[in-house]
């Protein structure tokens, strides 16, 4: 029993030393970001006296009833010579969605459009899938990719397509908004993890000519780019990120676009979120046990080798997280008495680099690009992150050891902020009571370090063990009501 708890404090601190691990990393964006945040870059836009090249807008969708309107009429509106402009609806759709979209489509072909649908009678590869499928069909030397709750602005092309006068640069991502945000805490909370991703990581790594990724939507591709980066493949469940990589090795410059905002849809139920982010996580291994040897092996600078491990193995930290959480009562068992030079030498670094460092990361972001009143959620944030630590810890181990999967599609019900969207989210939401039983027990056993720290009067310690049980408490409800209300 002795040498089982060893092993498990072991795991605690090598758990630990992970999240620290990843805390620096977060400074050293920061670090890059707070010094790039000086300069502002000038929007390169496309002159009306330029002669346009041929676009094609591909839109793959599944079942997206409330919102395939909303994105055809869209990207039918979009300011490009009528000429040069095809757009492709990739309905994979078994619901009255194809209904939606057929009427769409006829109405656009009415007004000189060049729409049309492209439906397979299988679904396989997914998302991917259609893309390879469409993609050959595709008339236009540059492609621009939508998902169904994304709405492109009318000038959405005029201001990305410039920077493709380079002709290296292969991919320009433009950044995702969010019309949704003040919906809900849940949304609020999504806004300031997601954020960053694109106002930070992609900035910094874009200046710094690191690799970083597409993210499946509001970009646009040129046609060589892919074909040399070996086209779309379905053996990840993160498509993007996996041809992203693949291009970028072949020589292809990518190139982000702060200053362009795709207004989209957070997902509006804890469930929905938690399998949007389950597939990242899954996905990220993937492409990591599949493109990192390869990055390993290329002649690309050291710097940006690092930088692509940390990359693509950041969803390590909610296996890392998840391990924190559960070995800590045994780390606290081994180490009934234990000194104060221990808690200065080895635990408040570890602290202070695997949380303080990560939320002040996420609080400068908030506060300076959203508002203040947006970093007060910031708090908040642990407890939510280590309430689903254990389910995205359990995505990133199945990526490590599975090939493709199902790709599970995130609902959208074309929510802007000041629509109820509830009578709507049994329609797509099936949330099992397994899940409430997982939860459940994982939140009385994370009350055991807090009973133990009380017996053994380390008050000082107490919030931070303290914020284990709260956290589960806080997915544990969210999930009961979600699955009351889908009952």
């Amino acid at each position: 029993m002795i040498i089982l708890i060893d092993i498990l404090t072991t795991l605690h601190f090598v758990a630990m030393a992970g999240l620290a691990c990843y805390g620096l990393h977060r400074l050293w964006m920061l670090r890059h970001w707070l010094q790039l945040s000086r300069r502002s870059a000038q929007p390169i836009l496309w002159s009306e006296d330029d002669p346009c090249p041929l676009v094609t807008v591909q839109l793959p969708l599944f079942n997206e009833r409330f919102v395939a309107r909303r994105l055809i009429d869209a990207t039918a509106r979009l300011d490009w010579p009528v000429d040069r402009l095809q757009i492709q609806v990739l309905d994979d759709s078994t619901d009255d969605t194809c209904g939606v979209v057929d009427d769409a489509v006829a109405y656009w072909q009415t007004q000189g459009v060049d729409i049309a649908v492209l439906r397979r009678d299988n679904r396989q590869g997914y998302k991917a899938g259609a893309l390879a499928v469409a993609t050959p069909q595709a008339r236009g030397e540059f492609l621009a990719l939508f998902d169904a709750d994304f709405i492109p602005q009318q000038d959405f092309l005029r201001r990305t397509m410039g920077h493709f006068k380079q002709p290296e640069i292969g991919m320009v991502q433009a950044r995702w908004g969010f019309l949704n945000r003040d919906q809900s805490w849940l949304t609020q909370l999504q806004a300031i993890l997601l954020g960053p991703h694109f106002g930070i990581e992609h900035r910094v790594r874009c200046r710094q000519g690191l690799f970083f990724n597409f993210n499946g939507t509001a970009g646009v591709w040129r046609r060589q780019t892919i074909l040399d980066g070996g086209g779309w493949q379905a053996d990840t469940v993160t498509e993007d990120l996996d041809l992203s990589y693949r291009c970028q090795m072949k020589g292809w410059k990518f190139c982000y676009v702060d200053d362009v905002v795709v207004p989209s849809e957070l997902p509006v139920t804890l469930g929905d979120f938690l399998g949007q982010q389950q597939r990242w996580a899954k996905g990220s291994m993937q492409t990591a046990r599949k493109i990192l040897p390869l990055v390993l092996r290329s002649p690309q600078s050291l710097g940006v080798k690092v930088e692509a491990m940390a990359h693509l193995l950041a969803n390590l930290g909610w296996l890392c997280a998840a391990m924190a959480s559960l070995t800590l009562y045994p780390a606290l068992l081994s180490r009934s008495t234990f000194h104060l030079w221990q808690v200065l030498l080895i635990d408040l670094p570890l602290f202070l680099l695997a949380s303080l460092a990560i939320l002040s990361y996420f609080f400068l972001y908030a506060y300076r690009e959203i508002g203040w009143k947006a970093a007060l959620w910031v708090p908040v944030l642990p407890l939510l992150t280590l309430g689903m630590a254990p389910s995205l810890a359990w995505a990133a181990l199945c990526g490590l050891f599975q090939r493709g999967g199902v790709f599970n599609r995130t609902a959208k019900y074309g929510s802007s902020g000041d629509v109820p969207v509830k009578r709507l989210v049994s329609i797509y939401s099936h949330k099992s009571h397994r899940v409430l039983w997982v939860n459940g027990s994982l939140m009385i056993y994370s009350i055991l370090p807090v009973v133990l720290t009380i017996q053994q009067q380390h008050w000082l310690a107490l919030p931070l063990v303290g914020l284990f049980p709260l956290g589960f408490l806080l997915v544990f409800v969210k999930d009961f009501l979600e699955v009351r209300h889908n009952g």
